[in-house]
């Protein structure tokens, strides 16, 4: 299989596996909270042995401390799944407020370019984004990290449609001006 069809299909899978997490995105945010509980507790794991195998007492209670906490947040995201969501629902309204406020704050420093109000605007949009769903956060909470999930799968497979399109017709393009350039002169 050429390398742009496998981009393609993986592509078309990634927009229908986001239509598929749009159309129950509450299931989708579950789902995110058991796998991100998983990968909790093995990395817990992971580091509880790593800080048991190290040299430096501190470096060994680091270590393990450190393993505890991830083991303990991954168990609790798995046994409560729901406070698990709520937990990460918040997290991400804090990240995308804080987003929009990194994004005005250089929208002011790029203030004398075109692309001040572009920036301006982008980072004004995600602190109203994060205010909405502060304001609505009981009934926005429980779907907002399968919403999330389902729109970055759609974009990414739309991004990785146009890599396939692009690949397909560059070759094409590449292989056509590497043939006139080396071509014989007459």
């Amino acid at each position: 299989m050429k390398l742009w069809l496998k981009w393609l299909v993986v592509g078309v899978l990634s927009i229908v596996f986001g239509v598929f997490v749009l159309a129950n995105p509450v299931a989708a945010s579950f789902a995110v909270t058991l796998v991100a509980g998983t990968l909790f507790i093995v990395a817990g794991a992971v580091q509880i042995w790593a800080g048991v195998g190290a040299d430096e007492t501190s470096s060994k209670l680091m270590g393990i401390g450190l393993g505890a906490l991830m083991l303990i947040l991954g168990v609790s995201f798995v046994f409560q799944p729901l406070q698990g969501i709520i937990s990460l629902a918040t997290l991400a309204t804090i990240f995308i407020g804080l987003n929009g406020v990194l994004r005005l704050m250089t929208s002011w420093q790029m203030r004398d370019t075109p692309l001040f109000w572009p920036m301006l605007i982008s980072g004004a949009v995600s602190i109203l984004l994060a205010g909405y769903i502060l304001a609505n956060f009981g009934s926005i909470a429980p779907q907002l990290l399968g919403i999330l999930l389902g729109i970055e799968l759609l974009f990414n497979g739309t991004g990785l449609i146009v890599l396939a399109i692009f690949l397909r017709t560059a070759k094409g393009i590449l292989k056509d001006k590497l043939e006139k350039r080396f071509e014989p002169k007459k």
